[in-house]
């Protein structure tokens, strides 16, 4: 299992009347998420594209349990249950607030889809090869 954590301060434009994150909003702070859980494994999506794969998002789903205001610093912990095999790869998330309270869960899953054809791909080998020591494989005694 990979895990990453970023921090984000909630910005006045992302709320609404009430002062509360709006839930569309979520969308952003799981990308930020995503971005940075792959930049500190020295990826970049623009990387990932130069490589010759993009990785659009192809299903997300979000649970609401607390609010977030207006000026809360946001955790946001990313997180990857296990290594690709094909051409799927599933970001988890958890977005908690100061006092460490969970605010939101999220799942988006994404394809690596090769530039040239368009077609599904596999997760680039670099990647892979720097994911793998994260996913130990389970041995059977």
């Amino acid at each position: 299992m990979y895990e990453h954590i970023t921090t984000v301060r909630v910005r006045y434009a992302e709320t609404d009347q009430m002062n509360i994150v709006y839930y569309g909003n979520y969308a952003q702070y799981f990308e930020v998420g995503r971005a940075e859980c792959i930049r500190a494994l020295g990826f970049t999506y623009k990387k990932m594209e130069e490589m010759g794969v993009r990785m659009p998002v192809v299903a997300m789903e979000s649970r609401f349990l607390r609010p977030a205001r207006y000026d809360d610093l946001i955790t946001i912990k990313t997180i990857l249950r296990t290594l690709p095999e094909a051409h799927e790869i599933c970001f988890e998330h958890e977005v908690f607030n100061e006092n460490k309270k969970l605010l939101t869960t999220g799942k988006v899953t994404l394809y690596f889809i090769d530039n040239a054809t368009n077609k599904r791909t596999g997760m680039p080998a670099d990647l892979k090869e720097t994911l793998a020591p994260y996913f130990p494989l389970n041995k059977t005694h």
